[in-house]
C-alpha cells in the first residue's frame, strides 16, 4: 500500500500517461498531463507557504481543476478541506475556522462568496483563473512552475482530507480521514465491488466535494486507471446523452439520480448500453432498483457507507448472489455488527435482530477534528457507531431499516419510516415519498408520508385517503400512515439524501393544531 493518497494518480500516470483519465466538454485530459499539473501547482503552492500538514480549504466546481488542485495539495503534504459550492459564506467562515484553514483555493466564479469568508479571518486567498491583484492565480503561475520531484513523504496516519459533515445534526463537524483510511477502502473497491477494467468508462456526476464522488468515483476510478467523463450539473436528459456520446460503462448515482433518468426514459429519451451500475448514498427503494435493472438491462448494485467510513462499508457485487432489500456483504477486512450501544460499551445482538449498525476497520476514521468529545460518543470499544438501524442475515448480508433519529415511536411500537415507504412508493400514483414522525398527544408520533406524485395532473381530492388505504392493507395497524401530504418535491442535501428535518418542520405546526 502507497503511504500517500497522491500516488493513486502518479503511479497510474506513470503505467498509462496517455490514456484518458478525464474528459469534460468532449475534451480529454490524459493521466500524463493530470499528474504533471498537479505536480506544478504543488510547486506553487509550496512557493506561497504551504507546508506538510497545512488544511487547505478547496471551494472548486467539478472541472479537471478540481483534482489537478487536489492532488496538488496532497502532492504538496498539505490535508485537503473540500467545501461544497454551494456554501454561503457563512458556511465557509465555519469551516475555515473549524478546520483553522491557512489557505483557501477558490474558483474564479466563486471568489465573491470566497473573500467575503476568508479576508476577515486573514486566510490566504488563491485563484484558479484570474483573481483581484496581489492574489495568485495558480492557473497563471503553474504555466512558468517547475513541477515537484517528489511527492511529501506521509505517515499512513497522517490525515489527508477532513470532510464536513452535511450538519443534519447540530453544526458541521469535520471528518478525519487517513491516508490509510482512505487507500485501504479504494484498494479493495476497484476490484470489489467496482470490478473496474481499465477500458471502462464512468459518467462521473457525483459531486467531487462529496466523499461518494471523490473516493468512490474519482479516486477508484483513477486507481484503475479508467477514463470519467465529467459532468459538473446533474439532469437526467443530459446524463443519458453523455453516456450514449461517450459509450460510458459504469454509472454511479444516489436514488434521486435515479428516479430523474427514469423519467427522462420515460419521456422519449434513449436508453445508453451500460454494463453495471452502483447506487450509494441513501436507500434505494426496491422498485426503483427494480425498474433501473429492467430499463437499462443492467445489474444494480447497491451499497453502504458514510463519510466517517471512507465512504464504503457493504455493497452488492458481480459475482454476489443478489438480495433484494439489502445492500449486500461487509467489504473484505471490515466487520459489520448490530449492536444495542449502552454506558459501558456495546452488546451485539444476534443474527435477525434490529439495532444500530457498527463498524470497525482500516477504515474507520481517526476522529471528528478538534471534537474528542463527540469522537468519543461514537467510537467505543473499536467500534463506530454509525446512527443507522439495520439486522444481518445468517449470510452476512446487512439490511438498513432507517436512522435512529428517524425512528417514530406511536404508541409503544417502533416504526421504521423505510418499511412504509416501500409499500406505499408501488402505488402507481407515487414517484417519490418520506415518511416523517410528527407529535400526537397521546400515540407519542404519528407517521405521516410526504408524496412527490407520479403525474400531478393524477391528484384529485381523495387521492391522499387512497394511498392511506394502499398503505392499511399492506402494513400492520400500527404502522400505516395516516396523513398524506402532496409535495412538488423532496427538499435534497448535498449529498443526494432527502432532509427529513426539513419536513418535519414544515409539517410539525399542522400536526399540532
Amino acid at each position: 500500500m502507497t503511504k500517500s493518497v497522491a500516488d493513486v494518480l502518479a503511479d497510474t500516470a506513470a503505467q498509462r500517461p496517455d490514456h484518458s483519465a478525464l474528459i469534460h466538454d468532449s475534451e480529454h485530459v490524459t493521466y500524463g498531463w493530470l499528474w504533471e499539473q498537479s505536480c506544478r501547482y504543488a510547486s506553487v503552492l509550496r512557493a506561497n507557504g504551504v507546508r506538510p500538514g497545512d488544511r487547505v480549504a478547496l471551494l472548486l466546481v467539478d472541472t479537471p481543476h478540481f483534482p489537478v488542485v487536489y492532488f496538488g495539495v496532497l502532492a504538496a503534504g498539505a490535508v485537503a478541506v473540500p467545501l461544497n459550492v454551494m456554501s454561503t459564506a457563512s458556511e465557509i467562515d465555519h469551516v475555515l475556522t473549524d478546520a483553522d484553514a491557512r489557505f483557501l483555493v477558490c474558483a474564479a466564479s466563486l471568489l465573491a462568496r470566497a473573500r467575503e469568508a476568508a479576508e476577515p479571518l486573514g486566510t490566504v486567498l488563491l485563484t484558479v483563473g484570474p483573481g483581484p491583484a496581489g492574489t495568485v492565480d495558480l492557473e497563471n503561475a503553474a504555466q512558468d512552475a517547475a513541477p515537484i520531484d517528489d511527492c511529501a513523504e506521509r505517515e499512513p496516519d497522517d490525515v489527508a482530507v477532513v470532510f464536513y459533515t452535511s450538519g443534519t445534526t447540530g453544526e458541521p463537524k469535520g471528518v478525519m480521514l487517513t491516508h490509510r483510511n482512505i487507500l485501504y477502502n479504494v484498494e479493495r473497491m476497484v476490484t470489489t465491488p467496482y470490478a473496474f477494467r481499465s477500458d471502462d468508462v464512468l459518467l462521473g456526476c457525483l459531486p467531487l466535494s462529496h466523499g461518494f464522488g471523490q473516493i468512490c468515483g474519482m479516486l477508484t476510478g483513477f486507481r484503475a486507471g479508467i477514463s470519467i467523463v465529467m459532468m459538473p450539473r446533474f439532469s437526467g436528459r443530459e446524463a443519458l446523452a453523455l453516456m450514449r456520446e461517450h459509450r460510458c460503462t459504469v454509472f454511479m448515482g444516489v436514488p434521486t439520480m435515479y428516479v430523474k433518468l427514469l423519467d427522462a426514459v420515460a419521456q422519449g429519451e434513449p436508453i445508453p448500453r451500460l454494463d453495471r451500475v452502483y447506487s450509494g448514498g441513501s436507500a434505494l427503494p426496491v422498485k426503483t432498483l427494480d425498474d433501473v435493472r429492467s430499463t437499462f438491462g443492467c445489474p444494480v448494485y447497491e451499497g453502504y457507507g458514510m463519510t466517517e467510513t471512507s465512504c464504503s462499508v457493504a455493497y452488492h457485487y458481480p459475482g454476489l448472489t443478489f438480495r433484494s432489500g439489502t445492500v449486500g456483504v461487509p467489504i473484505t477486512g471490515i466487520t459489520v455488527g448490530i449492536a444495542r450501544p449502552h454506558a459501558d460499551g456495546i452488546d451485539l445482538l444476534p443474527v435477525g435482530e434490529v439495532g444500530e449498525i457498527v463498524v470497525r476497520g482500516p477504515n474507520v476514521m481517526a476522529g471528528y477534528l478538534g471534537r474528542p468529545d463527540v469522537t468519543a460518543e461514537v467510537l467505543i470499544d473499536g467500534w463506530f457507531l454509525t446512527g443507522d438501524l439495520g439486522r444481518l442475515d445468517a449470510d452476512g448480508y446487512l439490511s438498513v431499516v432507517g436512522r435512529k433519529k428517524d425512528l417514530i415511536l406511536r404508541g409503544g411500537y417502533n416504526v421504521y419510516p423505510r418499511e412504509i415507504e416501500e409499500i406505499l412508493v408501488r402505488h402507481p400514483a407515487v414517484a417519490q415519498v418520506a415518511v416523517i414522525g410528527v407529535p400526537h398527544p397521546e400515540l407519542g408520533e404519528e407517521p405521516w408520508a410526504v408524496v412527490v406524485p407520479a403525474r400531478p395532473e393524477d391528484i384529485t381530492p381523495g387521492s391522499d385517503q387512497e394511498i392511506i388505504e394502499w398503505g392499511k392493507q399492506r402494513l400492520a395497524a400500527y404502522k400505516y400512515p395516516r396523513r398524506v401530504e402532496f409535495i412538488d418535491a423532496l427538499p435534497i442535501g448535498s449529498s443526494g439524501k432527502v432532509l427529513k428535518r426539513m419536513l418535519v418542520s414544515k409539517y410539525e405546526p399542522a400536526a399540532g393544531a
